[in-house]
């Protein structure tokens, strides 16, 4: 399998989650009136869970020392 077919479809698993993490379901355990440090809960939730997300997308994108020359 080519280094990028790989890349391709860690993405698509990633995208695929992040639906999955915004959606209804997801939302409706973190929408509680409770707070975190000051911070409510959905929105520590969403914040926490697109910094992961950008962080996993920059994992995947990372070129390797086999795609630098």
């Amino acid at each position: 399998m080519t280094i990028k077919k790989q890349r391709k479809e860690r993405l698509v698993v990633l995208i695929v989650l992040g639906v999955l993490a915004i959606n209804f379901p997801m939302l409706s355990l973190f929408s509680q009136p409770r707070t975190v440090w000051g911070i409510p809960v959905l929105w520590l939730y969403l914040f926490l869970f697109w910094l992961g997300f950008v962080v996993m997308i920059a994992l995947v994108m990372r070129r390797g020392p086999a795609e630098r020359s």
